[in-house]
C-alpha cells in the first residue's frame, strides 16, 4: 500500500519493476530475494517528521518499536492508545515502554508496523528530534524488511544476537542492504563500500572510527560534521581537515545525520554513528540503499545543510 494513499502527500518511490539478481561474491553465487514495495524518506525538521509518523502510527494496528528516547507527546500518546510494544533505552525521558540497560546504548529508532511498513533513521520521537534536529526517516514497505526487524526487535529483549535473516533484497528494483550492529560488523560493510566509491558525501553527528576515516582520505569526498562534536579529542574531524574538504553544522541545535552518499547512487544511513561504540558497542541498525532517485534525495539534504556550515 503507498503511503501517499495513507498520509494525501507526495511521496518519493522507487516501484521499477526487475527479477532476482544473482551476484557473484568470491567463488559464491548470492541471490537476492526480490519483493515488490516503497521507500519513502523525509528530513526533519522541514518535512514534520513528528506528523509523518503519527499519522502512520494511526493506521496500524501491530506496532512495535525500539526507540532510544520518546518524548513527543503526539507520539506517545498514540503508542498508548495503540498498545504498541515499545523497547526505550534506560537513558529515555519516557517513563512508557520496556527500559533496556546495556553496557552501551540501545540506540536504535525504530518500528514495525503491521509486519511490513518498517520505520528508521536517524529521528528520535522528541520535540527535539522533530522541531530542532536535522534528522532523516525512512519508511520501508517491505515484508523482508520488516521480518528483520522484528528479528531484531524481539532480539533486543532476549538479549541474544543472531546475523540478519535477510542482509540484501530487492525490492521493486532497487537493492536494499540492513544490518544490525555490533553482529553484522557494520563498521566493515561501511568502510568496504567506501573504499569503493570515487565521490562520497557524508553528514555526521559523531564519527570517531579511524577505519571509516582512512576509506574517505581521497580528494572527492566532503563532509558536515556536527560542531558539538567535531572539537572532540576522538573525532575525525582534525585529522581528515587536513586532506578532504570539511564543514562544520550551524544548526544551534544539532546536525543529527549518520548518513553517507555514494557517488549520487548509494546511500548509507540508520542509527549508527560510524563510533566504536556505535559500531561495536551500542545496538544499532544500518540501511543501505542502491539508488540514484533517493541518492538525488539526501544529496539534496546534504547541499542544504553544507551551504548553511562553515569551514
Amino acid at each position: 500500500m503507498g503511503l501517499n494513499k495513507w498520509l494525501g502527500i507526495a511521496l518519493v518511490s522507487t516501484m521499477v519493476l526487475f527479477s532476482i539478481v544473482d551476484l557473484s561474491v568470491g567463488d559464491e553465487i548470492q541471490t537476492i530475494p526480490y519483493e515488490e514495495g516503497s521507500i519513502d524518506v523525509f528530513f526533519c525538521p522541514r518535512d514534520g517528521c513528528g506528523h509523518i509518523l503519527g499519522g502512520l502510527l494511526d493506521q496500524a494496528s501491530d506496532i512495535e518499536c525500539a526507540l532510544f528516547d520518546l518524548g513527543l507527546e503526539n507520539i506517545e500518546d498514540k503508542l498508548r492508545d495503540k498498545g504498541a510494544d515499545v523497547i526505550t533505552d534506560i537513558r529515555s525521558h519516557s517513563d512508557y515502554g520496556l527500559k533496556l540497560s546495556r553496557p552501551g546504548y540501545m540506540h536504535n529508532k525504530f518500528c514495525i508496523l503491521n509486519n511490513h511498513i518498517t520505520i528508521t533513521g536517524s529521528f528520535n520521537p522528541t520535540e527535539n528530534g522533530d522541531k530542532k534536529n536535522n534528522n532523516n526517516l525512512l519508511v520501508i514497505d517491505s515484508r523482508m524488511i520488516a521480518q528483520n526487524y522484528l528479528d531484531e526487535f524481539y532480539e533486543l529483549k532476549s538479549k541474544k544476537q543472531t546475523r540478519t535473516r535477510y542482509p540484501k533484497i530487492n525490492l521493486s528494483g532497487t537493492i536494499i542492504e540492513n544490518y544490525f550492529c555490533p553482529e553484522d560488523d557494520c563498521e566493515g560493510r561501511i568502510h568496504d563500500l567506501l573504499l569503493s566509491a570515487v565521490y562520497v558525501r557524508f553528514m555526521t553527528f559523531s564519527f570517531t572510527s579511524e577505519k571509516i576515516g582512512d576509506a574517505l582520505l581521497v580528494p572527492d569526498s566532503k563532509g558536515v560534521f556536527e560542531k558539538s562534536q567535531a572539537g572532540s579529542q576522538y573525532s575525525q574531524y582534525s585529522r581528515l581537515n587536513s586532506f578532504i574538504d570539511l564543514r562544520k553544522d550551524t544548526n544551534p541545535n544539532m546536525m543529527h545525520h549518520k548518513v553517507f552518499i555514494l557517488d549520487n547512487q548509494t546511500v548509507i544511513t540508520g542509527s549508527t554513528n560510524p563510533t566504536q561504540s556505535g559500531f561495536h558497542k551500542n545496538d544499532e541498525n544500518v540501511v543501505i540503499i542502491h539508488d540514484p532517485e533517493i541518492a538525488k534525495h539526501y544529496m539534496a539534504e546534504f547541499d542544504l545543510i553544507w551551504g548553511q556550515s562553515l569551514e
